[in-house]
């Protein structure tokens, strides 16, 4: 699999923009949200697999089921980061600060995206994963930086309104990517 162009990421959520207002479903209370989570999961495995020709489309009752699901498995991992964030924070404010930013930044992309393919709760604790960052810090680091950049453009352009569904569309694509070329290859090689 070859790597994301910017430009491509940039032009990605316009290859279909009327399917960008599915991003309306934001305006309804958690159905809405559940929702766009399934689709958004759908979207990631996608450009784990490569394909960035164009969004897909969202079906609704699928989607909202398959949200549900997953942010019913997602609920462990986030009690337990959530336990130990607000447990640092007791004993030392600036220490959990800095240990949120380090585990923003070089885990949770991760182990998102992990959890988004593997769909189990479990994968949220697959810290093994963390390995392949190391092992290729180079390329996370350009590849979050692309992130950071590609979400601040479109929440520029989010003044027009197109940047909101934009950027809650693309909010993955460089880590689904880098996910797709190294942890997913490399564990295809081993098999």
């Amino acid at each position: 699999m070859e790597t994301i162009g910017f430009i491509d990421a940039l032009k990605y959520p316009f290859n279909r923009p009327k399917r960008l207002l599915y991003a309306l479903w934001m305006l309804v209370p958690v159905i809405g949200w559940l929702a766009l989570f399934g689709y958004v999961v759908r979207i990631a495995n996608e450009f784990i697999e490569g394909k960035y020709e164009e969004l897909p489309q969202l079906h609704f009752t699928d989607d909202l089921t398959f949200g549900v699901s997953m942010f019913l498995k997602s609920l462990p991992f986030y009690i337990v980061y959530i336990a130990l964030i607000t447990g640092i924070t007791m004993l030392d404010e600036d220490i959990a600060n800095i240990l949120g930013l380090l585990i923003g930044f070089f885990v949770l992309p991760v182990l998102n995206v992990n959890f988004y393919r593997k769909q189990t709760v479990g994968s949220y604790f697959d810290f093994g994963k963390l390995g392949y960052v190391m092992d290729n810090i180079g390329d996370y680091i350009v590849m979050m930086l692309k992130q950071y950049a590609i979400s601040i453009i479109f929440l520029v352009i989010s003044i027009v309104l197109v940047g909101i569904p934009a950027l809650y569309v693309t909010s993955m694509i460089f880590a689904a990517n880098f996910y797709g070329r190294f942890i997913e290859e490399q564990e295809v090689q081993v098999l």
